[in-house]
């Protein structure tokens, strides 16, 4: 474990949900409020065997085609592997066009799993950007006129001293029409020998009925150390939607069946799932632990998300009422059997 961002994760996330003022509090009335919270970890990748691959072409507009194997299943990830190919090319992620999923032309990769994509595929991006900017160096240190040891590559251009420059459209037009003529193109591929997990802290504060067995997820609060967040808005979004599905299999998602094995709730009329109607105020709160294997200190945030919520409810309910709940989902007929009710 080469970056761990646990101990802030645990301290601003008890912060924000007021952890210290918010527990064990003395209670009437049949509504009980209380407050849990738990610590994850998950891992990014499969080390030595997960692999990933990316192909990079330059355009004579000074454009570049992208291809990646990695799915984007709409967790943004056509996004962050463009954006990590601009940041080692110097240009707006607007000139990265980016191809994935289509076996007939893009390389091999393992899939979407394994919270594996930014960490494992994002690096087998940064590698072939590399190869590409290298090459592009080569030819704008020819057109300018310079060792290749001198120049170096800065917003879309190759730039020498005295404010010689040679733009990306000037070396690709070069490359492909003028002098040498060749393509500049790349491919790379990566296999992840760690799996460096990211962490997080949880915290629940739920409300308990202990007339009816109700359960209401008031407040949440998702501390994550994704190492860097490659793009902010896309990672809480990842999490926000982790945490409302955990919140859902941790308290409605189950299946019935009759005595023949046939199921009796196979249609989402009779089948809960959360949507956003049932989102409760949630904070998501991003802590920066880099970590040196990733793509520009990057690790996951996919599956951590919905890891929390089942431990932290449970120790959230434990707190308002004093009963463990053990098994999925914490329905209000367990809650009254255990409270003595039922």
């Amino acid at each position: 474990i080469t970056s761990c961002g646990l101990p802030e994760c645990i301290t601003r996330g008890a912060e924000a949900i007021g952890w210290e003022t918010g527990r064990g509090r003395s209670q009437t009335g049949p509504v009980r409020r209380g407050i849990g919270m738990a610590c994850l970890m998950q891992g990014s990748s499969i080390p030595e065997i997960d692999m990933g691959a990316a192909w990079m072409k330059m355009n004579d507009d000074g454009s570049f085609n992208l291809h990646v194997g990695a799915t984007d299943l709409g967790t943004g990830s056509d996004t962050v592997l463009s954006q990590i190919a601009a940041e080692v090319l110097t240009i707006d992620v607007e000139r990265i066009i980016c191809h994935s999923s289509d076996t007939d032309n893009t390389p091999f990769d393992v899939g979407a799993y394994a919270s594996s994509t930014t960490y494992l595929s994002g690096t087998a991006v940064q590698k072939v950007a590399e190869k590409i900017r290298k090459q592009i160096r080569k030819v704008g240190a020819e057109i300018l006129n310079l060792p290749v040891e001198i120049v170096t590559v800065e917003g879309g251009a190759v730039v020498g001293p005295g404010d010689k420059r040679a733009t990306f459209r000037q070396i690709a037009v070069r490359s492909l029409y003028e002098k040498d003529q060749h393509q500049i193109q790349a491919v790379s591929s990566h296999i992840t020998h760690q799996s460096p997990p990211p962490f997080s802290a949880h915290f629940a504060e739920v409300e308990v009925d202990t007339e009816t067995g109700d359960i209401r997820v008031v407040r949440y609060v998702a501390a994550v150390d994704c190492g860097i967040a490659l793009h902010p808005r896309l990672a809480e979004g990842q999490t926000e939607g982790g945490v409302l599905n955990g919140i859902s299999h941790t308290l409605t998602e189950e299946y019935h069946y009759d005595d023949k094995g046939r199921m009796l709730n196979p249609d989402f009329n009779n089948y809960k799932i959360y949507t956003t109607r049932d989102l409760p105020e949630l904070t998501t709160i991003l802590v920066d632990a880099p970590e040196p294997s990733g793509p520009y200190g990057a690790k996951s945030v996919s599956e951590i998300c919905i890891n929390g919520p089942a431990p932290a409810i449970a120790n959230a309910i434990y707190d308002a009422v004093g009963i463990r709940l053990n098994t999925l989902p914490f329905t209000p007929e367990k809650i009254l059997e255990a409270l003595g009710k039922l």
